[in-house]
């Protein structure tokens, strides 16, 4: 009798077990069915400026005009840099480039790269079970820093061709990560040097892409920005640059149209943005507002808000941080220097969002002409460490028939800046955006702005000092954070 109790016993404790195995098995599957998918699309050089949901009322954007009514528009979105691959390593890992060694490009001989013990986003998310992919534009080195399963190819051109590559993904058993880079609407090697008028076509081609209606614009019709001169080269090369907008535009919604008939459109988190402002002088590769201030429309099927917009101010520092966050990735034991905003989609006014740094030192090799920077409120100071140079010129946005034609005629001003003052710049630049959102007027040398002017250095000093930035040498040779220079 005790023998066969015993043999009952066993049995029931192995159903137990197993029970409680089904259980934990079921837990962690339903975990994994809960976290959400995540879209981030990033755009190649794109500026609020050209974009239905931030104003421009000539451009074509029904695709992301429509994620902007579903989700939310951020009308203070920040790079850290205003430089591709720069920019992209702090996307990929919330951290800035000075703290990582991703000073610049890592193309042809610029050959810059983050330091191999950084955990990038891919990295971190495929730990916690995510399929990870991305498509298009990569420009950050290593691989094996910025890691993904799955590398897939199409014409980086061609938006629609790439959302179409991308159905396994959107189809995955598991929670995925889809990293969609196009190489619109950058500029593209088409310019003429024996035409130096010739607009840049920025990708565009007469026989059009697959699948792509080819939206050509009217240069008599197109926005100049305030701080680009009204030329006819001008608007030439803004026409070609809202066609390839258009573009992108369109592999969005064909990409959205994916997702919807995959079933998944309810647990996917959707985040559109760009690396840099419109390839032009006087945007990107500065970090004056048109380089740096970006669009930023994230639709998240958890959050309260919809079709709506904030004003809180956030930094593409902070990116990696709220996609761990949104993915319920535990970040302990991880250091970042930006936080996550996911509270932000829940709430209209939230407190405390109201201050970005930036950090940029190189673009191509030959462009050294490090800035530092903070906007608090209305106010922003750009330190510019290098200021006793000639500010260096991106090669193709030196080649664009908008900045020749103002050049090759020895015209006094670009924009409603003088061209003196584009090319040498005092080592401190302060704006109140508020009164002068143009950064025009330079305070810094005003006696009433001293106070301010004291608090913004103190502020880019201690933001120096907390990210480790090498840089900091450079004010009066403290080398606090480097040693003496001097081996023993």
């Amino acid at each position: 009798m005790n023998f066969r109790l015993i043999i009952i016993s066993a049995c029931f404790g192995l159903l137990l077990t197993g029970c409680n195995e089904k259980k934990e098995t079921q837990a962690a599957s339903q975990k994994q069915v809960e976290r959400p998918n995540i879209i981030l699309f990033v755009a190649d050089d794109h500026g609020t400026d050209a974009l239905g949901a931030y104003g421009n009322k000539v451009i074509k954007t029904p695709n992301l005009d429509k994620l902007a009514s579903e989700g939310v528009r951020f009308n203070n979105a920040y790079c850290t840099t205003a430089s591709c691959a720069a920019s992209r390593s702090v996307i990929l890992t919330g951290l800035y480039g000075h703290a990582t060694g991703s000073y610049g490009h890592v193309h042809d001989y610029h050959h810059f790269s983050t330091y191999n013990i950084v955990k990038s986003l891919p990295v971190l998310l495929e730990k916690e079970g995510y399929t990870t992919a991305n498509i298009g534009k990569y420009h950050v080195a290593p691989e094996s820093v910025y890691h993904f399963e799955q590398e897939l190819k199409a014409d980086p051109r061609s938006t629609v061709a790439m959302a179409e590559e991308c159905k396994d993904v959107l189809t995955s058993d598991k929670p995925f990560f889809l990293y969609f880079c196009t190489d619109d609407p950058h500029r593209a090697n088409s310019t003429d040097p024996e035409q130096w008028d010739a607009p840049n076509s920025f990708g565009n081609k007469l026989e059009g892409y697959p699948g792509v209606e080819t939206i050509v614009y009217d240069p008599a019709e197109v926005v100049v920005p305030d701080f680009l001169p009204d030329t006819n080269e001008s608007r030439e090369e803004i026409a070609q640059y809202y066609q390839s907008v258009s573009r992108i535009d369109q592999g969005f919604g064909k990409l959205m149209q994916m997702l919807q008939e995959s079933g998944k459109a309810d647990n996917t988190i959707v985040i559109y943005i760009s690396d840099n402002g419109m390839a032009f002088p006087g945007a990107k590769t500065t970090l004056y507002e048109p380089g740096m201030k970006l669009p930023c429309i994230i639709k998240d099927p958890f959050s309260k808000l919809k079709n709506t917009t904030s004003d809180a101010m956030i930094s593409w520092v902070d990116l990696t941080p709220t996609i761990l966050d949104m993915a319920q990735v535990e970040t302990k034991g991880y250091s970042f220097h930006g936080r996550s905003f996911k509270e932000v989609l829940d709430i209209k006014e939230p407190e405390g969002w109201d201050e970005i740094y930036a950090s940029h030192t190189f673009h191509e090799i030959t462009m050294y002409y490090p800035m530092r920077v903070v906007r608090d409120k209305n106010y922003k100071l750009i330190r510019n460490i290098a200021w006793r140079s000639e500010y260096p010129f991106a090669s193709d946005l030196w080649a664009a028939s908008t900045w020749q034609e103002v050049y090759r005629n020895k015209k006094e001003y670009f924009g409603k800046r003088k061209v003196q003052d584009y090319l040498f710049r005092p080592e401190f630049e302060l704006f109140d955006l508020e009164k002068d959102p143009d950064e025009i007027v330079n305070l810094a040398n005003d006696p009433n702005y001293k106070e301010v002017m004291d608090e913004m250095i103190k502020k880019i000093k201690a933001f120096q000092i907390k990210t480790r930035d090498p840089w900091l040498i450079t004010w009066d040779h403290d080398n606090s954070l480097q040693g003496t220079g001097v081996n023993l």
